[in-house]
């Protein structure tokens, strides 16, 4: 048997499947970048979801590895919600009229959407609704801000326009840890901002903190959890902190993230955080979501789409077919992101998809297991045998093999029609969801040069 502690826990962050590294610029099709419109031509359109990319931010944290931006000079917003406009007028088009298109839910993301001004809200939910025909107060919303950002103006566009979960980045309310993670804000600001939401009355608040910060200990965790938990929220993420490449963090911190000594430290601060929230009434919906037990359900939990039809705008949204993930290119180095933005604000033609991976029978069949097993509820076997004709076991032997030994399934769950993670396995996603991935994704991604 191989124990888990042998096992770096901490790997990688897997909320989609193919990673975007894997992606590659889509001129194999007969006649260059294949069309949206052949792309989406025969996919179910009654259910889809729609996001909305704005890849800006005040600054830029540490431990960030987001497509975003700092600040947007010269009326690059609007260049920017100009050329939102064109790309949502094209894939609208592109999805035609031969059959209902309907969104079943909308999200905001980013960077930081409410970097936006309130007028410019405003024409974000217009895009929205009368570019791509989401009716945004009649499915879930969800939007993301930050502090500094969640100003009662902004906040009362977003309750008008049917925003139904907010989701703010705290990540410490200690203010010396959200400086030791650079990010330069006071607790003081956070409760302020807090506040201005719970008066809105936006019916799902989400709360991000972050466990591993330098200088963190137990105590101060435990702190950062109680001071959240005093706004009620109805959900709350922890996440590991990552030192990644290209970061703030990442040009000081190289030697941390080989640290076998911090993934100790971090998996002891993950389960003291777990035990605390359940403690507290909340369910575990994934190794870093909880919902508090009384809270309402919003639409697919923590990215669980392993069904298809996701519609991205904006330069760093991805879109997803049954046979074709796509989105624009991607970077980390803040140079490089400002070069991609500027050529996407003078983009005039947005009906063809730029880069992308096709995602084939193997591949679909790892994104649903991997995306199944990393929710706490599990995978249905039954689901899978329908969709796939056959059982992940007989799919993946080796990988599920290793899994067991390793102490990460839940044994009890197979009675039940269910292959499950234990709470090892939960602890160990950013282990396990890596395993999952194909030769040619590795391939891909190993081959990627990071820019």
């Amino acid at each position: 048997m191989t124990s888990s502690h042998t096992v770096r826990p901490y790997q990688s962050y897997v909320y989609a499947y193919p990673h975007k590294t894997a992606y590659r610029p889509l001129t194999g099709h007969p006649v260059g970048r294949p069309a949206l419109r052949e792309l989406w031509a025969g996919e179910r359109k009654d259910a889809l979801s729609l996001y909305l990319h704005i890849p800006f931010c005040e600054v830029r944290c540490g431990f960030c590895n987001l497509f975003t931006r700092i600040g947007a000079p010269d009326e690059l917003t609007t260049r920017y919600l100009d050329a939102l406009d064109r790309q949502a007028t094209a894939v609208r088009d592109a999805l035609g009229d031969d059959e209902p298109v309907r969104f079943a839910a909308a999200a905001f993301g980013g960077g930081t959407p409410t970097f936006l001004t309130a007028p410019e809200l405003e024409r974000l939910c217009d895009i929205a609704e009368k570019r791509m025909g989401a009716d945004l107060r009649s499915v879930p919303l969800s939007v993301e801000t930050s502090p500094s950002t969640a100003t009662a103006d902004r906040l009362a566009v977003l309750a008008d326009r049917g925003t139904t979960r907010i989701s703010i980045g705290v990540q410490s309310f200690v203010d010396a840890e959200a400086r030791a993670a650079v990010r330069p804000q006071r607790r003081a600001e956070v409760e302020a901002a807090l506040e201005r939401i719970r008066d809105a009355r936006i019916p799902v608040l989400n709360i991000d903190l972050i466990y591993g910060i330098d200088g963190q200990t137990e105590d101060s965790w435990r702190s950062s959890l109680d001071a959240a938990l005093a706004w009620q929220p109805e959900e709350l993420y922890l996440y590991p902190l990552y030192v990644r490449p290209l970061t703030g963090l990442g040009r000081v911190g190289a030697e941390a993230a080989a640290d076998a000594a911090w993934d100790e430290e971090r998996l002891r601060l993950y389960r003291g955080g777990r035990d605390h929230l359940l403690a507290h009434g909340y369910e575990q919906v994934s190794m870093r979501m909880f919902r508090r037990g009384d809270a309402p359900r919003q639409g697919p939990d923590d990215y669980a789409c392993q069904t298809d039809g996701m519609i991205g705008l904006g330069c760093g949204a991805r879109s997803y077919t049954s046979r074709l993930h796509y989105s624009f290119d991607y970077a980390v180095e803040m140079r490089e992101v400002r070069a991609i933005i500027d050529g996407y604000t003078a983009t005039e033609d947005f009906s063809r998809a730029e880069v992308g991976r096709y995602v084939d029978g193997d591949e679909a069949r790892r994104r649903h297991l991997l995306q199944s097993l990393l929710q706490a509820e599990g995978l249905q076997l039954a689901e899978y045998h329908e969709r796939f004709g056959a059982a992940p076991g007989d799919d993946f032997p080796s990988e599920l093999g290793l899994f067991e030994a390793r102490g990460w399934l839940d044994g009890s769950a197979v009675a039940s029609g269910l292959l499950r993670l234990s709470p090892e396995g939960l602890a160990h996603s950013d282990a396990l969801g890596p395993e999952l991935f194909s030769p040619a994704v590795r391939a891909a991604m190993a081959a990627y040069e990071l820019k």
